[in-house]
Parts: C-alpha cells; structure tokens; sequence
C-alpha cells in the first residue's frame, strides 16, 4: 500500500509543474460553487485580469557572467528569517475546500519555512491552527466597535500569535456578481443543484464534507469575534463581521495603541494611505487590491507599487494579488517590495492534493524563483532594483 501511494505521489507531482496546474486539478475535484468562490472576483473581473496583465507589461533584464553558484533565497521581514520570499495570504472557507485546510496551510508553511496568515473567514479556530505553525500571523476584520476590538485583540494575543494583518479594504460587502450565478452564497443555502453537484463531485464529498461534518458538525466562522461566529448556513452569517464601514485611521491608531505584537495594514494603493499607516505606527503595509474581489475597475498592485514604496519610506512595504511565478514575485522584489502573499494557487494546490499538494507548490515556486535568480545573475535577492525591470517606454541604461 505504501509502495502503490508513493507511485501515485510521484505521478501526480511529475504531472503537475506550475501553480497554475493546481487549478485545474481542484476544479475537477470540486463542485462548482465552491470553485468559483476561488476563482472569481466582482463585477466584470476588470482588476482581476489587470493584476495579470500588469506582470506581462513589466520586463526582466538579465545580467550574465556572473557567479551565481551561491545564491540564496532566504530574507528578513520584520525581524525573522524566512527560506522564500513569498508568503501564503489569508483566505477563507479553507475547511470547505480541503480537509482540515486550515491547518494543512499552516502546517505546509511551517514546514517550509515561509510566513503563513491565518484568515479571520477561517472555519478553523484560530488557536487550532497556531499549534501547527507557531510563527503563522492572524487576519482580522475589526468594526468601529471599541469593545469588540478590544476582545478580539485579547484572544488573539491569548492565542500566542505576534503578527496581526488588519485588512482595511472590505468596508462592505463586494458586488460579486459570479457568485451568484454560481448559487454561491454566504451564508450557504442548501438546494437540490448544490446536493447534485456535490454527488457529481464524489471526492470532495466523501473526503471533505462528509468526513468535516462526522468529526466538526456544521462548519463555523469561527474567527470572526472574540466568541465563536456564527454557522455558514446560519441566516445572520454575513452580520457575525460587524459594521466596518465605521473604521476610520483613528480606529487604526487605537489598535495600535492596544496590540503589542507587530501591526501590518492590508489593502492599501493609494501612497497617501501608506504615510498615513506609517504616521499610526504600522509595522507594515499589504499593498492589496484583495486579488479583484472587493473593487472592480481599480489599479494592479504592481502597478501602484513603485509610488507606495516611495510614499512608504523605510516601513516595509508587502504586495499580494495576482502573483503566479517566480518571475513575478522578484518583479515586486525589484521595485522594492520584501515580501509577496500568494493565496488562491495554494489554496487550489489544498484542495487537490492537501497538505502534500501545498508543499510541492510551495517547492515549485521557490524553485522558480532559485532558477530565475541565477538567469538574472545575482545571488541575494537585496541585489535586486530597478535596473533589473524595463518597461515598453524604459530600457536600463
């Protein structure tokens, strides 16, 4: 038995050679609803294919002859050593879509040696998940209510977690349009196409849903309050986040005021936000358009990056959405990003092959990444600037 799962291991890691080929396996394996709440964005997908987009137009120019042959990939963020520059972003319902897919994120990063952020959508609670990666970070949605966020703050330090991400960039909720033609809804609806659905789809049934429900009962925001959220077939599901069309910088500096771990803002673009969040005190920013799935028609990340690192002065500036490949991530790298959050290849790489399916992605990209520095002639990513990137209208001189 041993001998025949190690086959199959190697078969369908042979076969599988890029994050992009994750997609396509969890789109077989799952039903489509719960696919499409990966894949899609809002509206007419417009920033969605401008995170793309954005990463063609920006161009490589290699230097050669160089010694390479004792090349790192390793960094320093915050104050720790990471092996890979990237990081896996908080995303939720992880547990709908993977066995215990929270923890398996986690536990894969662990493993690997990169930062991990644990999603306040999470259906796993967040002192579940800390055992398996006592260096993940936790992301919260936080209202305009002083009592709430002072609870929350408490049970997430309580928990033992050092690093908080406040996504600021979901004052409502999104006009998402996709999923609602792919009866997608939160909270979730039971009807006749999602049973047919998930009975066309026999391994998620029976190896995820069946077996989350036999051993956890009906799945629950459990991260979303200080007190375990609601169910996500419960009717006030959406209301369990609070108000946050309330929060204001001056909530921000209250909570910064009050964590006493380390504080990253999540979903700016505009430079003027980035002095904004450095005068609060922030230890970083997330620069975040949250991967096309809150605004529409907004700028790609890369292509605000250049002037938030700028306005941004030495707080270190991160980036996320959109982001595939190694030649991507030292793009962002270039123009002076330390680190990039990539989170629907792995969550993709989870639901398809689990835990395993998330390392292996993990081990593609960095090797990617180890690949590129070498064709690019450097052997530290802090190498890195400007004159490595050209654009149509610019050539390095």
């Amino acid at each position: 038995m041993a001998v025949a799962g190690a086959a199959r291991t190697a078969m369908w890691q042979q076969r599988t050679l890029c994050l992009a080929d994750f997609e396509a396996q969890a789109r077989r394996r799952l039903p489509a609803p719960l696919y499409n709440y990966i894949a899609g964005a809002c509206e007419d997908n417009l920033t969605l294919a401008a995170n793309r987009a954005a990463m063609a137009r920006v161009g490589l120019v290699p230097r050669v002859l160089r010694d390479t042959s004792g090349r790192s990939t390793h960094v320093q963020l915050l104050g720790e050593s990471w092996q890979a520059p990237f990081a896996i972003g908080p995303m939720g319902l992880c547990a709908l879509m993977a066995l215990d897919g929270d923890r398996a994120l986690a536990a894969a990063a662990a493993a690997e040696d990169i930062p991990m952020v644990v999603s306040a959508t999470a259906l796993t609670r967040l002192e579940d998940i800390r055992p398996v990666n006592p260096r993940c970070w936790f992301q919260a949605y936080l209202p305009a209510d002083r009592d709430w966020i002072d609870a929350m703050l408490d049970r997430v330090e309580a928990a033992g977690y050092g690093t908080l991400v406040l996504s600021v960039d979901v004052p409502v909720t999104a006009n998402r349009e996709n999923l609602v033609r792919a009866r997608f809804s939160t909270p979730l609806k039971p009807s006749l196409r999602l049973a047919l659905d998930g009975l066309a789809h026999p391994r998620w049934l029976a190896g995820t849903l069946l077996r989350t429900l036999a051993t956890r009962g009906i799945p629950a925001f459990e991260n979303s309050s200080a007190t375990r959220g609601a169910p996500v077939i419960a009717r006030h599901a959406e209301r369990a986040f609070g108000q946050r069309d309330g929060m204001t910088w001056e909530g921000v500096a209250r909570i910064r005021d009050r964590w006493h771990g380390r504080l990253l803002i999540k979903g700016i673009l505009h430079p003027q936000d980035a002095v904004l969040a450095a005068r609060t005190g922030a230890d970083g920013i997330i620069l975040s358009n949250h991967g096309g799935r809150q605004i529409d028609a907004v700028v790609a990340t890369l292509d605000a990056l250049p002037g938030v690192v700028a306005a941004a002065g030495a707080m270190p500036v991160l980036v996320d959405s959109g982001f595939r490949r190694g030649t991507d991530v030292l793009k962002a790298l270039a123009m002076g990003a330390r680190m990039v959050l990539i989170a629907r290849p792995f969550l993709y790489a989870a639901a398809a092959r689990g835990q395993a399916g998330v390392r292996h992605a993990i081990a593609l990209l960095k090797a990617e990444i180890d690949r590129d520095m070498a064709m690019l002639g450097i052997t530290t990513l802090a190498q890195l600037d400007g004159s490595y990137l050209a654009w149509p209208e610019r050539m390095p001189q």
